[in-house]
């Protein structure tokens, strides 16, 4: 246990205050609209979902996470976070394409992508999916405050995980997403302030930089400090083939929508953002902080396991971080520690809450139940659905000690078969709802017979998960695949409208010819051009060129240098600095390409938004009828 003083406390309080204020200011904003209560009015500037990205994706499970695979790996544990990288490709692929949609959640994005009953399967079950992936989240991350709690206070499990959610809910209910993303800002700074002091202390605390490595090299464990320190191409705990198969699913993950389970909170903060410029922009940065954060991470939790390097019980090394903290800040300062924790819980609880009641309410309700309800209807089914969320996450969290391994399960090779569908859908036409659909189904029965059926009766050996990823991707292509040629393409007038409106790249061939042919877009060859021109025209922006393709390279590229970069850099290591330099240059030279374009499309977009889709459903209505 540890022991707070008055100065503590009054840290937490003023804190805890501060949250519940954030719901009170707020509150009028978030009742204007449906739109307002889950959105934000569609109005905020990139800067504050970019924060939001950064501040959901840091979680109390998250350090204990970090610190769990640094421990076992060293710095090489870092590329387990780089699955992150499919932001700095989605963040000019699919956060472009889905922001001009204009649909609320993934869900809506299938019937807006798909026709007819394929469409409103596909709404109905990813809809329910998400509820219900949103409470199985929320309670594995209460359960982790919940431990938490217990190791500083002492207290029961349930305690932490209640109370602190209950005092999250309290902000959700009234504010909405206002609540949410004004909160975030304020809890990210708070956090990584926290991160960056708790890091360096415990990084001076194990002798420094210099002291760190010196030591490590003296253990015989100097491989902790190199980031590619692999076991062999096949063999060991840490082979070149996890490497590779990492690096494609999270770079071609970038290309879809879905390919990962954060990909549904990010569509929140895309949407909510008040330009396609200001959506790429908020997806990039933020990650980018979360990737840097990591990187911080990672050297004090090489100095942690210098301090403490024989401790086998992965429970106990995975709150290595949290130890830096508790163990070695003075009194006074625990408390502000201790209410960055608070912040770290709130902000991804919030953003869990308010995602899960955007599906219940506006796929499942408002889509299914109650097509004609209010502006205020809605407003108030959000904040019931918000509640229902919060008390399914209690259950779950509670009952997450015999279930940790299910949630591995569900979350990561689950999803396995359904990742290369959820590309297709974005970049070839002729893929249909039928064929998301029988992929789903399939890859529900497949991945439960590949992991666990066939081991338990010695059919297959228990494979290391990344063979197991593209076992399962292979079989479902196999299945999906022919059921997509053998049923019908979508409706054309439905496609038309999508790629009009959404402008998706890949294989889009006869959808465009079509809309040339109904003067809804222009010949292709308008949209030549000089290489890295500084103006653009709306017609010129709308197209996939070179410069998208340069800045898709260098992205991803750009991240791996900062990340690995910042590491360096903090322990000493020669050519750390050279990394970081690079990965700054990356994104300087990444910005200057894509920026002019991005400002083209926003502007135009923006401004002829409404008009322009009036417009194009009046011309596919006199189509439909002719």
């Amino acid at each position: 246990m540890v022991r707070f003083t008055t100065l503590d406390w009054v840290w937490v309080v003023l804190y805890l205050l501060l949250m519940v204020g954030c719901g009170a200011l707020f509150y009028r904003l978030g009742k204007r609209s449906e739109a307002d209560f889950f959105l934000a009015g569609r109005g905020l500037p990139w800067w504050l979902p970019a924060t939001s990205v950064y501040a959901t994706h840091t979680a109390t499970d998250t350090p204990m996470w970090v610190t769990g695979i640094v421990y076992q790996h060293g710095l090489r544990g870092l590329w387990y976070t780089f699955f992150s990288a499919w932001c700095a490709i989605s963040a000019f692929v699919s956060a472009r394409i889905f922001r001009r949609s204009l649909a609320y959640s993934q869900a809506e994005w299938q019937s807006l992508r798909f026709s007819g009953l394929g469409s409103e399967l596909l709404r109905g079950w990813i809809a329910g999916w998400m509820v219900f992936m949103n409470m199985f989240i929320l309670g594995w991350v209460g359960i982790a405050m919940g431990k938490l709690c217990q190791l500083i206070f002492g207290w029961p499990e349930w305690v932490g995980l209640v109370l602190f959610s209950t005092v999250c809910a309290v902000y959700v209910l009234a504010a909405g997403y206002w609540g949410v993303v004004m909160a975030d800002f304020q809890q990210g700074v708070i956090a990584f302030v926290a991160i960056l002091i708790v890091s360096l202390w415990g990084i001076f605390e194990a002798g420094g930089p210099q002291g760190i490595v010196s030591k490590l090299q003296a253990m015989g464990e100097g491989w902790r400090t190199s980031p590619f320190a692999f076991t062999g191409l096949f063999a060991g705990d840490f082979p070149v083939a996890w490497f590779a198969t990492m690096l494609v699913i999270a770079v071609m993950g970038g290309f879809g929508m879905g390919t990962a389970i954060d990909w549904y909170v990010e569509a929140q903060r895309i949407q909510s953002a008040r330009s396609v410029r200001d959506a790429s922009y908020s997806i990039w940065w933020g990650t980018m902080l979360v990737l840097t954060r990591n990187a911080l991470w990672a050297v004090a939790i090489l100095g942690f396991y210098v301090l403490y390097p024989n401790i086998s019980d992965r429970a106990q090394y995975e709150l290595g971080w949290y130890r830096l903290g508790l163990e070695l800040l003075p009194a006074g300062m625990l408390g502000f520690f201790f209410a960055a924790i608070v912040a770290i819980h709130l902000s991804t609880i919030a953003s869990h809450l308010n995602l899960g009641a955007v599906y219940a309410t506006r796929d499942l309700y408002h889509h299914y139940i109650r097509p004609q309800a209010s502006e205020r209807e809605l407003v108030w089914v959000g904040r019931i659905s918000t509640l229902l969320v919060l008390l399914g996450s209690f259950f779950y969290g509670l009952m997450m000690k015999e279930i940790t391994k299910w949630l591995i399960f569900a979350l990561w090779i689950m999803a396995a078969g359904v990742w290369l569908p959820n590309i297709l859908q974005v970049v070839w036409w002729r893929f249909n709802a039928w064929g998301y659909l029988i992929a789903w189904i399939a890859n529900l029965g497949l991945s439960w017979v590949i992991v666990w059926v066939l081991p338990a009766f010695g059919v297959l050996p228990n494979l290391p998960d990344y063979l197991q990823f593209w076992i399962l991707m292979g079989l479902g292509a196999l299945i999906y695949v022919p059921v997509t040629y053998l049923t019908p393409p979508e409706d054309m007038r439905q496609l038309v409208r999508y790629y009009v409106m959404s402008r998706p790249i890949g294989w889009w061939g006869p959808v465009r010819a079509e809309a040339e042919r109904l003067g809804l877009i222009a010949p292709r060859n308008v949209a030549r051009h000089s290489f890295l021109k500084r103006e653009w025209s709306a017609e010129e922006a709308d197209e996939w060129t070179r410069e998208d393709w340069l800045a898709i390279f260098i992205s991803p590229l750009a991240y791996m240098a900062l990340m690995l970069g910042v590491a360096l850099t903090l322990l000493r290591i020669r050519g750390g600095v050279l990394i970081l330099i690079a990965g700054i240059l990356l994104t300087a030279i990444m910005h200057w390409i894509i920026d002019p374009k991005l400002k083209a499309i926003s502007t135009e977009y923006e401004k002829k938004q409404k008009a322009y889709l009036e417009q194009l459903d009046k011309i596919l209505r006199w189509e439909e009828v002719r």
